[in-house]
C-alpha cells in the first residue's frame, strides 16, 4: 500500500466515526448540550482510539480468514459503534481535565470551561462517559465492558498518582511511567483489545493488541512531553512550558534530573520544583537549556521509538496485512506529530 493510498484509506476510516458519532448525538435534544458536544468533539480530534479498535477488529477478522475487506471505510454496525465509545471517553477525561487544569485552550480553541463554564463541562464529560459506558455494554458485552471499566479505574488512580508526584517531587522513572500506564495507555490498551473480544479474537490475539495499545500510549505521552518543551503554539494550540508550571514530573525533566550536576540538581529541586507556579513560567527557558545539555531531549525521543518498536514487535503473531501497515503507520504519526 503506498502512502497516498494510506492516507485515503485512514481518512476514510476517521469520516466514518465522525459519522458515526453524529448520528449517535443525533438524539441530544438539549440546545446547550448538543452545542458542547459539538465543540468538544469535533474540533479535529485525531480519533486514535476508534481507529485501533476498527483496526484491530479487521486484523483479526483477515487472519481468520472471514469474507471481511479490511481497509474498507465501512464497518459492521457493532465495531463502529463499539470504537466511538472509545473516543467519548477520552474526550469525557479532556473535558474533567480541563476543569482540573483551568486550561484556557485546548487544540487551539477556548476549551469548554472557558467558553461556557465549569459545571457545563463537567456534566458534559458525564454524558458522554455514560454514554460511553451504554455503547460498549451493548455493542461489546461484559468482556468489553470489563475492559473499559478497568481502563477508567486505572485512568483515575493514575490522575491521583500524578497529583501525589507533582507534590512529593517523585523523580523516579518507575512512577512515571506508572502513571502513564493508567493515565494514558490503559484506555488505548483497552481500544485495541476490545476491538479483538468483538471480532471473536484469541487470548494471545488480545496479549499482542493489549501490548501494541500500552506502548502506543506510553510513547504517545513521552512526545507530549516533548512537545511542551519543544512544540510550537501555533501548532500544538497551547503555550509552552504548561506542564512545567503545573509542576509536572515529566519525563524530559525527570532524565534531565537523573543526568545534572549535583549542583543542577539541587537547582532543580529547590529552586524550580519547589517555587510557585508563575516562578517556574519564569524559568522555563532556563530549565529547557539545561534539558537540552543534559541530552534529556534527545533521550525522550529515543524512549519514544524503543517503545513504537516494542509494540510492533507484539503484532508479528499476525501475518503481514493492510491492517499492520495502518498500525505501523500510526506508530510513526505517533512519533512525528507536531501537536
Amino acid at each position: 500500500m503506498n502512502p497516498e493510498e494510506l492516507q485515503k484509506q485512514l481518512i476514510a476510516k476517521v469520516q466514518h466515526i465522525d459519522q458515526v458519532m453524529r448520528d449517535d448525538l443525533a438524539m441530544v435534544r438539549q440546545p446547550r448540550l448538543a452545542a458542547v458536544l459539538d465543540h468538544a468533539l469535533f474540533t479535529g480530534g485525531k480519533r486514535i482510539r476508534p481507529l485501533l479498535t476498527l483496526l484491530a477488529a479487521s486484523l483479526v477478522k483477515a487472519q481468520s480468514g472471514c469474507d471481511h475487506s479490511p481497509v474498507s471505510a465501512v464497518e459492521p454496525a457493532s465495531v463502529a459503534r463499539l470504537a466511538i465509545a472509545f473516543e467519548y471517553l477520552h474526550a469525557a477525561s479532556l473535558l474533567h481535565d480541563d476543569v482540573i487544569d483551568r486550561a484556557g485552550q485546548r487544540r487551539g480553541r477556548a476549551t469548554v470551561n472557558t467558553r461556557w463554564d465549569q459545571g457545563t463541562a463537567i456534566l458534559a464529560g458525564n454524558f458522554l462517559h455514560v454514554r460511553a459506558v451504554s455503547l460498549v455494554g451493548n455493542a461489546g458485552g461484559g468482556e468489553c465492558l470489563e475492559l473499559m471499566a478497568v481502563a477508567i479505574q486505572a485512568m483515575v488512580a493514575a490522575e491521583f498518582a500524578q497529583m501525589d508526584a507533582s507534590t512529593n517531587h517523585d523523580w523516579r522513572q518507575s512512577t512515571y511511567f506508572a502513571v502513564l500506564r493508567g493515565k494514558t495507555a490503559a484506555l488505548i490498551a483497552a481500544a485495541c483489545e476490545s476491538g479483538v473480544v468483538i471480532a471473536d479474537g484469541r487470548r494471545q490475539q488480545r496479549q499482542a493488541l493489549r501490548a501494541y495499545g500500552v506502548n502506543l500510549g506510553l510513547a504517545f505521552q513521552v512526545i507530549d512531553d516533548l512537545l511542551d518543551y519543544l512544540g510550537e503554539p501555533g501548532v500544538t494550540g497551547k503555550a509552552l512550558g504548561n506542564d512545567l508550571r503545573e509542576g509536572k514530573m515529566t519525563l524530559p525533566l525527570l532524565i534531565a534530573h537523573q543526568q545534572a550536576t549535583p549542583t543542577q540538581r539541587l537547582w532543580l529541586e529547590e529552586q524550580i520544583m519547589a517555587a510557585s507556579p508563575a516562578q517556574r513560567g519564569e524559568q522555563f527557558s532556563r530549565v529547557r537549556e539545561l534539558l537540552t545539555v543534559t541530552g534529556a531531549f534527545a533521550a525522550c525521543r529515543a524512549k519514544a521509538e524503543e517503545l513504537i518498536a516494542e509494540g510492533l514487535a507484539a503484532l508479528t503473531i499476525f501475518p503481514a496485512g493492510p491492517e499492520q501497515i495502518m498500525l505501523s503507520a500510526l506508530g510513526q504519526y505517533v512519533l512525528e506529530r507536531k501537536k
